[in-house]
């Protein structure tokens, strides 16, 4: 683990993100007069510019806002296009899809899966709609100025960070077994010479700085209707892409109510599907009835990892695009089903399949002002540079969502047009008795839930703050019986072999070094006496800062 690092405090406002340069675009914004959802769209914004491989303007986003008096939920995220059917797909592939892999990247799939790269994968991008709809709705500086670090680091450049200077090497690994023509402009735009940018080499984008000129001069309406949307549309057709300017033109913005399960006396929230939030709230409504005092500690991480199993089991069975499917959220959450799922828990590891309720690559970034109004925000690419399919001119990469969709005809979470898929990026926030704890989250796509779990359960069981919750040695389930642990995890318990009563329950028990494989996290507390204390990611390149 690296070496730990100190909370912050601070009496007025901070910004909590995966990278420096953003979270003091966040601050920035912070200090001159701008609320915490600006400083939240001016980190995100910058974001896509300083962490690329992780997300980018082509992708999407969701948010929870604590305006002062309640809670707000914005899912910004993209449908597919009026083209893409489970048809289309098996055409394309000879029938095949894509090879099998974890659906989700935790249930295994049996039958072919959705293209993880090229324009198969590709669903209308949300992330600038989400900026400007969080903006007309509680936004206090003019829109355009919080583009303005954004535009100057793609414009100038900046020295790449090192965490992002690894990822970005994995990716270009990764296009270098692309063919086809939707990926030729990949290599010219986020390569410097065919390689990835060295860790403080300066790098620069001045295609994006023209494209994030237009979105903030046009309130985004440029990338929807306008010249930006032009282009998608042409290159798509000329390069065999779904994507048409109807498509783009049809995309909303959806405000939702955020949706919650208790744990220890708080309320943790999550956002209603399409997300896998829900994972994370039947996992800790589970345990919300177990007392890990009276437990050694490999059997409470026992119990957390079967929990997690049964929250994924279900999330994975039912999470869709609610627009499209009737999805059982409130019976999921009822005090009755967890209990009926708590008594599923044995003393060995199992792999339990959905239950049966009564029916009625990704940054993370949190902010806070002195008003009180707090931000859980998170936008994403999906995998590394999500599609690879990059737009002449624009400077941006967009997302490969549709790889979330199932190809099973009898799945909620099928692909067809218009719709939006299975999404692993989830915001989260903490509340007691109504009144607001404060944002959180941890990316990394099926470590997400996990990772809400962790943090939480390291705040409210442990009483930690957010900066030694998240230092903490995390576990990752995988598939199965498989359980990854970070190498600092047995050393928390010096007088216990913890990964021996583990395996000896039947989980698979491995030792990965690999920090980004357990997800990158971010918090603020609000303090009882006024001003907040954060915490940032020590396995990311980020930080928290503060005034």
């Amino acid at each position: 683990m690296p070496h730990p690092r100190p909370p912050i405090h601070a009496p007025h406002g901070v910004v909590a993100t995966s990278q420096p340069l953003a979270a003091a675009a966040g601050l920035a914004v912070l200090r001159r007069g701008g609320n915490a959802v600006d400083a939240a769209l001016a980190t995100a914004i910058t974001l896509t510019v300083v962490q690329p491989g992780s997300n980018d303007i082509g992708g999407d986003l969701f948010a929870i806002v604590w305006d002062g008096h309640r809670l707000h939920g914005l899912n910004a995220s993209g449908r597919s296009p009026a083209g893409l059917t489970r048809d289309v797909v098996l055409a394309a592939t000879d029938g095949r899809g894509a090879a099998p892999t974890p659906a989700h990247g935790g249930a295994q799939s049996t039958g072919p899966a959705m293209p993880a790269r090229g324009w198969l994968s590709v669903t209308v991008p949300g992330a600038p709609a989400g900026w400007r709809d969080l903006h007309d709705r509680f936004g206090r500086l003019p829109f355009a100025d919080l583009f303005t670090d954004a535009i100057g680091y793609a414009e100038h450049g900046f020295p790449v960070s090192p965490r992002v200077a690894a990822g970005w090497a994995r990716s270009v690994s990764t296009y270098a077994d692309l063919s086809g023509a939707e990926y030729a402009e990949w290599g010219r735009v986020f390569t410097v010479d065919g390689r990835a940018p060295r860790a403080g080499e300066r790098w620069r984008n001045p295609e994006a700085a023209g494209t994030l000129r237009r979105i903030a001069a046009t309130r985004a309406e440029a990338f929807y209707t306008g010249e930006i949307a032009e282009s998608l549309a042409r290159y798509a057709a000329a390069t065999g892409g779904l994507l048409t300017a109807d498509d783009l033109a049809a995309h909303e913005s959806t405000w939702v109510e955020p949706v919650a399960a208790p744990y220890r006396g708080h309320e943790v929230w999550e956002l209603p599907p399409n997300g896998q939030g829900l994972a994370a709230l039947l996992a800790l409504h589970i345990l919300d009835g177990v007392d890990p005092t009276a437990l050694a500690p490999a059997e409470w991480l026992h119990w957390q990892i079967e929990a997690m199993k049964l929250g994924f089991a279900d999330a994975h069975a039912y999470v869709a695009d609610p627009a499209r499917v009737d999805v059982p959220t409130a019976a999921l959450l009822t005090p009755e089903y967890a209990a009926a799922r708590r008594a599923l828990v044995t003393g060995q590891a199992g792999t339990p399949a959905p239950g049966d309720p009564v029916r009625g690559g990704t940054v993370y970034l949190c902010a806070a002002d002195s008003s009180g109004m707090m931000v859980s925000l998170i936008q994403s690419n999906y995998l590394g540079f999500g599609s690879y399919v990059v737009p002449p001119g624009l400077g941006f990469g967009l997302q490969n969502r549709a790889a979330g969709f199932s190809l099973d005809p009898a799945h909620p979470n099928v692909v067809a047009p218009g719709k939006r898929p299975f999404h692993t990026i989830i915001p989260g926030f903490l509340t007691r008795g109504g009144e607001p704890v404060g944002p959180f989250g941890v990316m990394g796509g099926h470590m997400q839930p996990q990772g809400h779990l962790q943090l939480v359960s390291s705040t409210l069981d442990a009483g930690l703050d957010p900066q030694a919750a998240l230092d903490r040695p995390r576990w990752y389930w995988h598939a199965g019986r498989s359980v990854l642990v970070e190498p600092g995890l047995p050393a928390e318990y010096p007088d216990q072999d913890v990964l021996a009563e583990l395996r000896s329950r039947g989980h698979e028990i491995a030792v990965e070094a690999e920090a980004s494989g357990f997800g990158y996290g971010q918090a603020i507390w609000r303090l009882p006496e006024g001003g907040y204390v954060a915490g940032s990611e020590p396995r990311a390149d980020g930080c928290a800062v503060g005034y």
